[in-house]
């Protein structure tokens, strides 16, 4: 992926998924679904219609993937192209003149929707005019439901007399090889950092902030914190701006749990990826997947722990960032019997990448409401800097 003929992403995919249920009883414990390591989930891609899953002027896509014996079959409309209003981009009135600007945000989407067993998954990735790029999980579906033990059972809620629904997770690990002005990067962690009263911040409302550059795989780990505002940095160590700042796109978090399984437990080892929000790995053809190549009966250890172990230096190189995110579920009576829309995402946006605002050419909105020279309540508009819009 680039923007204007820069590059920012070579590759972008969700890598891994994982399901723990939070019930420790006979028939619970062990259900920890590995949705793309056990069951690859791309191959349960969904033929989408028009009018019912894409609405307005739709580009489909066919998907040929392979079947259980390894022959391809066409998956006929499995992914959805389209562009979409998404509302304001940038707005502006002038108290003093009356002028106003306003111009409208659209996104390119890219999507397609899978169901895994009783779950349906929706993968949204939006590209936006000003450089920003989502990726957003849909979630909705049927519950895992069972008998519910009895009053005040702590690991499941009962949504229906007598039916449980367990406490579960939904993780998803995002794979994005960046490559962010060219393939030498480094991944700097800031943080919002408050700073004393001192003889420098008299009045004591000063606050700055804290980068520390993420050196090596092994200490790659890191937690979403939004106490202090925590985001990850992916800046260039060859490009910088006019004004000498490296050129860079920053990682926003959303803010929920990692893995909640005790550290000690069979499936914190088989998935490690989902105990931290973010690993930092030096590009290597060969690692793909967050659990790694053979997840299925799989003692644990495999993905994340391994590509980690020769502690790489993550300074100028070709790095692959491996994100964690998702929802932590207790289900409510509204998500029976069948499950409206949750969502779970993250966003990638430029941050010193660009000189200035990048969507500065985007044409005014044609309605005669909001034309240029349109008389609000009696104000004059000045357009003089605006020049023909292509």
């Amino acid at each position: 992926m680039s923007f204007q003929g820069r590059p920012v992403m070579y590759r972008g995919s969700i890598s891994e998924m994982v399901v723990p249920y939070a019930d420790p009883a006979p028939n619970r414990f062990w259900q920890n679904y590995f949705d793309t390591g056990e069951y690859l989930f791309g191959r349960y891609t969904n033929e989408l219609e028009l009018g019912c899953d894409c609405v307005g002027d739709i580009t489909y896509v066919d998907a040929v993937l392979a079947d259980e014996l390894g022959m391809p079959r066409t998956v006929r409309n499995g992914v959805c192209m389209h562009e979409e209003d998404f509302g304001s981009l940038w707005k502006h009135t002038d108290i003093f003149t009356g002028a106003s600007e306003v111009r409208r945000q659209r996104r390119l989407v890219i999507s397609f929707f899978t169901t895994v067993g009783n779950y349906d998954y929706g993968f949204f990735w939006y590209l936006y005019l000003d450089g920003t790029l989502e990726c957003e999980a849909k979630l909705t579906g049927i519950l895992f439901t069972s008998a519910y033990p009895g009053a005040d059972y702590p690991f499941a809620s009962q949504v229906a007399p007598g039916l449980g629904a367990p406490y579960h997770q939904h993780l998803f690990s995002a794979r994005l090889d960046m490559t962010v002005d060219g393939v030498a990067n480094v991944v700097n962690e800031i943080d919002a950092v408050r700073v004393p009263i001192s003889p420098q911040n008299p009045a004591g409302n000063a606050f700055t902030k804290k980068v520390t550059p993420i050196v090596s795989e092994k200490v790659s780990g890191r937690v979403a914190d939004g106490a202090v505002n925590r985001v990850w940095q992916i800046a260039s160590t060859e490009r910088t701006t006019a004004m000498g700042q490296p050129t860079s796109y920053v990682l926003f978090p959303t803010e929920t749990p990692v893995l909640l399984a005790d550290d000690d437990s069979s499936i914190a080892a088989r998935a490690a990826f989902a105990t931290k929000n973010l690993f930092v790995t030096k590009y290597d053809p060969d690692e793909r997947y967050a659990a790694g190549d053979f997840v299925n009966q799989h003692p644990g250890g495999g993905g994340i722990p391994a590509f980690i172990a020769g502690d790489e230096p993550l300074v100028g190189e070709d790095l692959v960032l491996w994100h964690t995110f998702g929802l932590t579920h207790f289900p409510r009576n509204e998500d029976w019997p069948v499950m409206p829309m949750d969502y779970a995402k993250f966003t990638l946006k430029p941050y010193n990448f660009f000189e200035r605002n990048p969507a500065l050419h985007v044409p005014a909105p044609t309605s005669a409401h909001c034309a240029p020279g349109h008389d609000h309540g009696g104000h004059g508009h000045d357009h003089g800097g605006h020049g023909h819009h292509s």
